[in-house]
């Protein structure tokens, strides 16, 4: 809800700082005052600050720029916090929305002092407040939301869980057949190149690892006359002649046959030779069988350069590494293989998007259904606020169209739009269009009684709802705002001292004019300023003693 709102050097405002909240509570406020007072200036501000337009007539006379911040109390969850998220920006308990205009027109926006856009105030000003009984096309005059309206009102989430679910499987069936459709068209445009690379590509027979493989033995085969002599010479060194082992095999005899007479002291000797002999042995086993392992064959060579070769002249051909030549085969052959059962195949996903298709019509016309049942009570609760509010000739009619198949999604296949008929035998039309002002005003407020507990804005300010009313009329204004306001927040711009008295706080709005300047504060009343006040818009610009009294007898119904 709005907790505060604060105004410097806008249009006849030069500094005003207003508190809206006491303990946290809902509740009705109302702002008063005579006739050009200003109380217009008020909403316009607030308006600024949610991302309307502005311009740079809003800069007070004198002043280099107007600035203008709401602060609201931020509950969990709330869609506005969505909407940070998304942004990326702090989400905080109290979110302030600042707009500041300078006097040459240009305007800079921010959110919890952070820079953004006047449309990002916008998207956030739309989930926190609804202005009623203004003439732009927002709140309930916009009937894109009359449908998320009536399927709150009439509790419809289970309905619409099923319309997403199906629609989404839907959209995924007509996917999958659409792909699996353009890669058979373009399997037929290229089954000839196809058939070409799988048979070659079969005939190279290549593996993942072939490249490495291959280059490793050619590198051997390569160096393979090189290794083979430093392997016999190495052998040579080792046998040949005397040679190294001859000459440990004859030290370790000669040590082992006096080891015994040495009192120990050759112990550590001759089992140093016994390590050094069985080394070599080993050393001498493992040149051997690197000996017969070697091979220098110049055949084998050419064979692998030339299967090197036309691996890589096959993975340049097609744009690939080497390593990939025997994925792009295995996708080659299923290209090949959904082309030769391309038939059977579309047919069983055309069948499949067809049943998805059959299972969205059927949760949407449940939907729809559900819609029209809910429809008809929303009419017959908005009827019986009617009468009470001076709008007995007035009819309203939730209409419920079929969409065209184009036009279906994820909300369902019809159109919800809020009718009016204001006179008898008149056909109902939107409720944007029927008359402007107080009766606007008061047919939105009826309908806002009956929505109370739908949409996420907690705060409502109804500019004049009763206007060009008194009496019983505006007494009924006044009790529907009452029971609107233990909902949410509700703000009302008003004339009527009916409504006023049924305020939970009481602000005036007043105007100082001299010679040169004119200004417009805003004062909050307390029991005594309220009594004054409602006395004032009982008995006009001289306040009488009986219209005190009857100012008292207002404020004690209220109670």
């Amino acid at each position: 809800m709005l907790v505060s709102l604060s105004i410097r050097d806008f249009v006849l405002i030069e500094k005003l700082d207003l508190d809206f909240v006491r303990s946290g509570k809902k509740g009705l406020g109302a702002l008063t005052g005579e006739t050009g007072a200003g109380k217009s200036i008020l909403i316009d501000a607030l308006g600024l600050a949610l991302g309307h337009r502005a311009d740079s007539g809003t800069v007070r006379r004198g002043a280099a720029q107007a600035s203008v911040a709401a602060s609201f109390d931020l509950p969990r969850p709330h869609a506005a916090r969505l909407v940070l998220a998304e942004q990326g920006m702090d989400d905080e308990d109290v979110l302030t929305l600042r707009r500041v205009i300078a006097a040459d027109g240009r305007g800079r926006a921010f959110v919890n002092d952070q820079p953004a856009s006047v449309a990002l105030l916008r998207r956030l000003g739309e989930t926190l407040v609804e202005i009623q009984g203004q003439m732009e096309q927002h709140g309930l005059l916009d009937a894109s939301t009359h449908r998320d309206s009536l399927d709150a009102f009439a509790g419809l989430e289970k309905q619409a869980a099923a319309v997403r679910a199906s629609w989404a499987a839907w959209r995924a069936a007509e996917r999958a057949h659409a792909e699996a459709a353009e890669a058979a068209a373009a399997a037929r445009r290229d089954e000839d190149f196809l058939r070409h690379a799988v048979k070659e590509l079969e005939a190279l027979a290549p593996r993942p690892d072939d490249e490495d493989k291959l280059a490793e033995e050619r590198q051997l085969l390569r160096a393979g006359s090189a290794i083979g002599e430093a392997v016999a010479q190495a052998l040579s060194e080792l046998e040949h002649g005397r040679g190294a082992l001859g000459a440990l095999r004859g030290a370790h005899r000669l040590i082992e046959r006096t080891a015994d007479k040495a009192a120990g002291r050759l112990d550590v000797a001759l089992a140093a030779l016994d390590r050094a002999l069985s080394e070599a042995t080993e050393a001498q086993a493992q040149l051997e069988q690197a000996r017969d392992s070697l091979e220098f064959d110049p055949k084998k060579l050419d064979r692998i350069e030339e299967r090197l070769f036309a691996l890589r002249a096959a993975a340049r051909k097609h744009g690939v590494a080497v390593g990939d030549l025997a994925a792009l085969a295995e996708r080659f052959r299923g290209q090949l293989s959904a082309l030769d059962d391309g038939e059977a195949g579309l047919k069983r996903l055309a069948g499949e998007a067809k049943t998805a298709r059959a299972a969205y019509v059927a949760a949407a016309e449940a939907q729809a259904a559900a819609r029209r049942k809910g429809a008809a009570k929303l009419d017959k609760a908005v009827a019986a606020e009617l009468a009470p509010l001076k709008l007995d000739k007035a009819r309203f009619v939730t209409e419920l169209a079929a969409l065209p198949e184009a036009e279906w999604s994820e909300h369902g296949s019809d159109r919800v739009q809020f009718t009016v008929s204001t006179n008898p035998g008149a056909p109902p039309a939107p409720i944007a269009k029927i008359a402007s002002g107080g009766e606007l005003s008061r047919f939105l407020l009826a309908l806002k009684v009956c929505l109370a507990k739908v949409g996420d804005a907690a705060t409502i300010v109804f500019d004049e709802v009763d206007s060009g009313i008194g009496g019983a009329t505006a007494a009924a204004v006044g009790d529907r705002l009452k029971r609107l306001a233990r909902e949410v927040q509700v703000l009302v711009v008003t004339h009527s001292p009916q409504v006023a008295a049924l305020a939970d706080r009481h602000w005036l709005i007043q105007k100082t004019t001299t010679r040169s300047t004119a200004s417009t504060d805003v004062v909050p009343l307390d029991a005594k300023g309220r009594r004054e006040e409602i006395a004032r818009m009982l008995s006009g610009a001289e306040v009488t003693a009986e219209a005190r009294a009857a100012a008292d007898r207002l404020l004690a119904a209220a109670e």
